[in-house]
């Protein structure tokens, strides 16, 4: 009888008050997990009733897009009686959840804290149908998130399972010390630095900083425009990390729930784990409980002339996951 109420009131909140996005059955999913082949439910975390309550009010949130802010880490500290790093480990099932591998069929979660206290979920998503290449890992999620978030900088990075190579060079670009604390469940926490030693990063290229914090680059339409979505997509690109290739490009999508979700590039000095404007506008929709089926509008900003153009991709992509969509592209110079 109490499992049975207990189970009554936690589907309940999750279906409760969710966003216009419309994915009641996908938010009940991060927190409680889908039935198995027995049709029981699966437990996605470990936290508390009390903190499942607490973290249930931000999913249910329209505004919730991963983060969970430092005033929330402290009360569902102090519930648990963990210390954030144990929290951030308890918090990976449910990032988890937000996974989109059609692929691999293997989910990853990841939980990144940023200087702020903030904490910032992340997932792996690979795109149907599309290059392997284009995919995000869990990693990258998380970072990517709390860089939209404008964090200053990443302190500490739980993982479902140690980081590859891949996330450990995109980690490398935000943290040019290699003091980002790496956590995995029943393992020592571990520096960057000792993952990835003699590494290469924006200094082995003339560079004194990475992409954290976060910096403006003064751009402007080369044409006039009243559009709140291209404007959405300008201030994106304004705040694009792109010291190597100076193309400084945002995509903004307008979703369902009158939503937008905007992605900054991010690259790095490796160029391949760099981060495509598009890729991290859609973690930023599915932290939020969107799907590709939420996506409206698409708009592009981007230099004119420019010596990389993110257009080829994002109309690919988009051509596979919205095939209805079709993608605007406007251009940007510097002031």
């Amino acid at each position: 009888m109490t499992s049975k109420r207990k189970l009554d009131r936690r589907t309940a909140l999750a279906t409760m008050g969710i966003s216009g996005l419309g994915l009641v059955a996908f938010r009940s999913e991060v927190l409680y997990g889908k039935p198995d082949d027995q049709g029981a439910p699966k437990p996605l975390t470990s936290l508390s009733d009390k903190s499942q309550l607490l973290l249930a009010a931000f999913l249910r949130s329209p505004e919730f897009s991963g983060q969970i802010p430092l005033a929330t880490v402290q009360q569902l500290a102090a519930l648990e009686g963990k210390d954030v790093s144990n929290l951030m480990v308890a918090l990976l099932s449910s990032a988890r959840n937000y996974s989109r591998p059609p692929i691999s069929n293997y989910r990853v979660g990841a939980v990144a804290r940023g200087l702020s206290g903030s904490l910032y979920l992340g997932m792996n998503v690979e795109i149907p149908g599309h290059s392997l290449g284009f995919s995000v890992h869990g990693e990258q999620a998380a970072l990517s998130s709390a860089y939209m978030h404008g964090e200053r900088g990443v302190s500490a990075i739980s993982v479902t399972a140690a980081p590859c190579g891949h996330c450990r060079q995109f980690m490398n670009e935000m943290s040019l010390n290699g003091d980002i604390e790496i956590i995995v469940e029943g393992k020592s926490p571990l520096k960057l630095s000792s993952l990835l030693p003699m590494s290469f990063g924006p200094k082995d290229l003339g560079m004194a900083d990475g992409a954290l914090p976060v910096r403006q680059t003064a751009l402007a339409l080369l044409q006039d425009s009243a559009d709140e979505l291209t404007h959405a997509a300008l201030e994106a690109a304004r705040h694009a990390y792109a010291p190597y290739s100076g193309s400084y490009s945002g995509v903004a999508i307008a979703a369902k729930g009158q939503r937008t979700f905007k992605g900054s590039y991010i690259e790095n000095a490796a160029f391949n784990p760099s981060l495509s404007p598009l890729q991290i506008a859609l973690v930023q929709l599915f932290l939020a409980g969107g799907d590709y089926s939420a996506i409206m509008r698409v708009v592009l900003v981007e230099m004119k002339d420019a010596k990389i153009s993110q257009a080829s991709v994002t109309k690919a992509v988009l051509s596979t996951v919205a095939p209805k969509v079709e993608l605007q592209t406007v251009y940007a110079v510097r002031k």
